[in-house]
């Protein structure tokens, strides 16, 4: 492996990790220090939620200037949400105050997100060979995995020692170190002479709808990332009123989450080969939706880890294999704009699923929200079995 791509994966490995803590951090602050479920999915969807907006610039940049230049400014701008949520531990003295630095710290790493993971992405294809880029696209999302899963692990280390101040300041060093880390990567920009974004957009969008895999994986996406939102927001509040576990051990059981998608990204790095790409993303969905119907009636928490990681590891393989197929089947000359859609539907789904499961646990409580979850997940899974003809029908290792 060359210098340059090893910085750039451990660059990557920082960011994940230390964004992922920032997420984390958002819910459980807002749940532990504010006492708030709907805040926690509030923080949680503004995390995610501009994508939907600034998602589509992303891709535009992304296909005309050099990504690492918008990677360093993204990781800037997650710098300055740990800013903001240091001060809300450190200077903010009522729950007014920490609650609207939580919001405006939550909103800047949305931002964020908004524009570092396609750039990630589209960073990739420029610094390993196209025939290598499925192989290399499932590893960088196994970096992003594993940022998911040791996430409430450090977040419980930092925390224990540190209290949240040190969790926040965590945070910026962490982006620090990667920004620092890109230096080692050089990109450079497509050359194309620039026009109105919005025309850029539109033509990545026909790019989708011309292509029927294309568009099928990525409403395969959207079904798959309607887990993390239920997950995310809800698994903190049932590891600690129906698990009974304190801070370390819910930050071990989360941290099962972490461990199985780690699994399931080297899974499908060592079996990729031997799966059926298209069944194995639908059928997998079908099996994350149940399983969160089984983990609300689960009151122990060795089974309800043992099912937590089974499914983990289920949906680190189906994630693994959408995101390697939509970059490896992309066309180079809109491939940034196709995997911002990506990042956009993996960002905004979890951001509004994490809402929609927050507010009904806040009126419903855990258990009743994670049962109406999943009960939907799987009824959408199960017609995006029958539907989504072209994903059914992919084989990467076929072709």
């Amino acid at each position: 492996m060359k210098p340059s791509v090893a910085a750039f994966y451990v660059s990557c490995l920082f960011a994940f990790v230390t964004g992922h803590i920032v997420n984390y951090a958002v819910i459980i602050y807002a749940q532990d220090v504010l006492n708030s479920d709907l805040l926690s999915g509030i923080g949680f969807g503004l995390c995610f939620g501009p994508a939907i907006v600034f998602g589509w610039y992303a891709g535009v940049l992304c296909d005309r200037l050099a990504p690492g230049r918008i990677i360093v400014t993204s990781q800037l701008v997650f710098m300055l949400a740990g800013a903001l949520l240091l001060a809300s531990s450190i200077l903010a003295a009522g729950a007014v105050a920490k609650a609207g630095l939580l919001v405006a710290a939550a909103f800047c790493a949305g931002c964020g997100w908004s524009f570092v993971a396609p750039a990630r992405f589209a960073t990739l294809a420029q610094i390993v060979p196209l025939e290598r880029l499925h192989g290399a696209t499932v590893l960088l999302n196994l970096l992003t995995m594993l940022g998911f899963g040791v996430a409430p692990i450090i977040i419980a280390v930092i925390h224990r020692q540190w209290n949240w101040d040190g969790v926040f300041t965590a945070i910026i060093v962490g982006f620090a170190t990667a920004t620092i880390l890109m230096a080692w990567t050089p990109t450079q920009g497509s050359g194309i002479p620039r026009r109105h974004a919005m025309a850029d957009v539109r033509e990545g969008l026909r790019a989708v709808t011309a292509k029927p895999l294309l568009l099928q994986l990525l409403l395969a996406n959207i079904l798959a990332y309607c887990l993390m939102g239920p997950m995310q927001v809800l698994l903190p509040r049932l590891a600690s009123s129906q698990l009974l576990l304190g801070g370390i051990e819910r930050g071990a059981y989360l941290g099962t989450l972490a461990a199985a998608l780690i699994v399931g990204g080297v899974l499908c790095m060592v079996l990729r080969r031997r799966m059926h790409d298209g069944r194995t993303i639908l059928t997998g969905a079908l099996a994350g939706g149940l399983s969160i119907i089984v983990i609300a009636n689960i009151v122990a928490p060795l089974p309800s880890a043992l099912v937590l990681f089974v499914s983990g590891t289920v949906g680190g393989i189906v994630v693994s294999l959408i995101v390697a197929g939509l970059q490896s089947e992309a066309d180079p000359a809109v491939r940034g704009r196709v995997m911002s859609m990506y990042t956009i539907s993996s960002q905004v789904v979890p951001a509004l699923s994490g809402l929609v499961a927050g507010v009904l646990s806040e009126f419903l409580g855990v258990v009743t929200a994670m049962l109406v979850c999943g009960t939907l997940i799987a009824l959408a899974a199960l017609a995006a079995l029958l539907r989504l003809s072209a994903v059914r029908a992919y084989n990467r290792a076929a072709s």
